[in-house]
């Protein structure tokens, strides 16, 4: 029998492929259970050309029904994706990263290059370090970063290097750039960025240290994950600077606004907290 093809959101076709589905419901932490029982039900479902936007809605509709903290962690990509249109959220959700990692960080300064002045996105820097972040965020998944990003990045981040080089304390500081993306690299744009020493970050690069990893790690669960959410509390929310579960989970507190039908606050704390596996008491 002839494999079923898919229409992926770039509109290419390939084979169905259970076993991406099956490792994407266990990485968000489906039991094996409930990974048979959603995979036989997509088999039943599929039709020649079916798009992977249908496949993905329906497997997250009955993990919802399963587990909502599975659900929350099984839609990671799309939350980042709602953290748009405009790239000034995962500016800061990519600022929070470096936090946790050690760095101190700004966002959107204006800085001195030898030829013209820039507006960076983030810098990070730590007693030895300097990092000049740009942050190229993309509303639909077929967007990749190709090689002439990573290009214009590293132009821009030579020119702030030369003054960042001449300042008092930076003599002994590692200057190094970094571009970071919610979707992907093409091949060119990582082969010239590790030619150059260009820092990246994406969805799944670098190996096994990317932003669906680092969000399970540093417990960074954006609130776009939350299905007791609806889209209109989401975008009031992040206008509050809440951008992260955690936040939630901290401080109940910081969902009482108007807008936020107060009948919900308990139901969308719990399921912040069994995103984050967080147990302590709200305030």
């Amino acid at each position: 029998m002839s494999p079923i093809n898919v229409t992926k959101a770039s509109g290419n076709q390939e084979p169905f492929d259970e076993s991406k589905l099956r490792g994407s419901l266990k990485k968000a932490g489906a039991s094996e259970d409930i990974i048979n029982q959603i995979s036989e039900s997509i088999k039943n479902l599929l039709v020649e050309g079916i798009s992977t936007r249908k496949i993905y809605k329906e497997a997250f509709r009955q993990l919802r029904s399963e587990s909502r903290k599975v659900a929350g962690r099984y839609k990671l990509k799309e939350a980042i994706f709602e953290l748009g249109p405009e790239g000034f959220h995962f500016e800061k959700f990519v600022a929070e990263i470096l936090n946790m990692r050690g760095y101190t960080t700004s966002i959107g300064e204006v800085v001195k290059g030898e030829c013209v002045n820039h507006e960076i996105d983030v810098i990070a820097s730590t007693e030895s370090e300097y990092l000049l972040v740009e942050c190229k965020f993309h509303n639909r998944k077929e967007n990749i970063c190709n090689i002439k990003v990573p290009l214009y990045i590293q132009s821009r981040y030579l020119d702030v290097r030369d003054t960042w080089s001449k300042q008092q304390g930076h003599k002994h500081k590692n200057h190094k750039g970094m571009l970071a993306t919610n979707t992907r690299f093409s091949e060119d744009a990582i082969t010239y960025a590790e030619c150059v020493g260009l820092k990246l970050l994406s969805w799944d690069y670098p190996k096994d240290a990317g932003i669906r990893e680092l969000i399970a790690k540093l417990n960074l669960h954006p609130i776009t994950s939350l299905s007791s959410l609806n889209a209109a509390e989401k975008k009031l929310l992040l206008k509050n600077e809440v951008l992260f579960c955690k936040q939630i989970c901290l401080n109940k507190s910081v969902l009482e606004h108007d807008g936020i039908d107060s009948r919900k606050i308990n139901r969308i704390f719990r399921e912040a907290r069994e995103i984050c596996n967080n147990s302590q008491n709200p305030k």
